[in-house]
């Protein structure tokens, strides 16, 4: 007799709530990866304090960040999922490729005097260029069967090697004016950068998606016992198709929003971001193993290496440092869920 889909779904809170909240608090990976953060930040203040906390530093901070976070938004999903998608970083320079390609042929080769009609068709291309790679992933993945790992590292080739082959290996240079004006450089209110508020938009909705409904719940579900949640009626070949489109389509809208801020597809700035939405994703608390994560450790992931790398600049620490203290702080994250899953089955 099989368990009923409900409990599978209520699995990941099961007996959470009959813990005090310091105790939660204390035992949540969030909390320490947290606590990292706030340290590193009042370190750089301390060491620079003229020039680290900032306005100035923290906007750029955090337009810097922006497109890095919405890709690692849907890495969560997947490495909840206990998958991976190596193609992230190439989807999103293919889906910018396309977008930038239709707003040239739109306009009659005059794009940068574009207008917001030829705009949103680049748009609506992009995230469809990006939508179907995630299909595609989520097809060989989940009904052929092919594993995650072979499965993005293929995709990631054939995406670069598409998007390349779409203008001879060079850049797509001309973005319409008004995109890197308004969305690219613009602020809402004098002060909010508006590729931040997007930014910010798509990780409430990615931690609404994931932490209060029932694609969240089967999310965790099939991350945790993909076969228990078969059996409990959760159709998990259906789910995993569903969760590496949205990666693909989130890559989507990350390549159009990379070309409004650089003005450029920039292909050679965005070969490792497929590793750096990994590692902000793992660095944040997502177990490797599947079951276990949240979109804020994430958001926190991603800001703790871009912390550093801009701490360690303003400080003038070469940059090969900022390499090493990144690697150390994900190897110690990957240690701490090893840890704690030990500590978890020998109860």
């Amino acid at each position: 007799m099989t368990a009923p889909a409900k409990d599978i779904q209520q699995a990941p809170d099961a007996g959470f709530g009959k813990r005090p909240l310091g105790k939660r608090l204390i035992g949540a990976n969030t909390f320490w990866i947290a606590l990292v953060l706030v340290a590193l930040i009042v370190v750089f203040s301390v060491l620079a304090p003229s020039a680290f906390p900032t306005l100035y530093n923290f906007q750029l901070l955090f337009i810097e960040t922006s497109v890095l976070l919405v890709l690692s938004v849907g890495m969560t999903f997947v490495i909840i999922t206990s998958g991976i998608d190596l193609s992230v970083g190439s989807v999103l320079i293919f889906a910018g490729m396309v977008g930038g390609r239709t707003m040239e042929a739109m306009s009659g080769g005059n794009a940068g005097q574009a207008g917001w009609g030829v705009i949103v068709a680049g748009l609506v291309v992009a995230i469809l260029a990006g939508t179907v790679w995630g299909l595609i992933n989520g097809f060989l993945i989940a009904v052929a069967g092919i594993p995650p790992l072979i499965v993005t590292l293929g995709t990631m080739g054939a995406a670069l090697g598409a998007a390349l082959l779409i203008n001879n290996g060079s850049d797509v240079r001309t973005v319409p004016v008004v995109l890197n004006k308004q969305l690219g450089a613009g602020t809402s209110l004098g002060i909010v950068p508006n590729l931040v508020l997007i930014a910010v938009v798509i990780t409430l909705a990615g931690a609404w998606l994931l932490h209060t409904t029932k694609f969240g719940r089967y999310t965790y579900a099939i991350g945790s016992n993909a076969e228990a949640a078969r059996r409990a009626g959760i159709g998990v070949t259906a789910h995993l198709m569903k969760i590496y489109t949205l990666t693909g389509f989130l890559a989507g809208l990350a390549g159009f929003l990379s070309l409004a801020y650089y003005n450029s597809t920039t292909i050679t700035g965005h070969t490792s971001d497929n590793l750096n939405a990994i590692a902000a994703t793992v660095m944040g608390g997502t177990s490797l193993f599947g079951g276990v994560g949240t979109v804020l450790g994430t958001v926190i992931g991603v800001f703790i290496p871009a912390v550093l790398k801009k701490g360690f600049n303003i400080v003038q620490v070469p940059d090969f440092w900022q390499m090493i203290a990144v690697g150390a702080v994900l190897i110690a994250a990957v240690w701490f869920d090893q840890r704690r899953r030990r500590q978890r089955n020998s109860r």
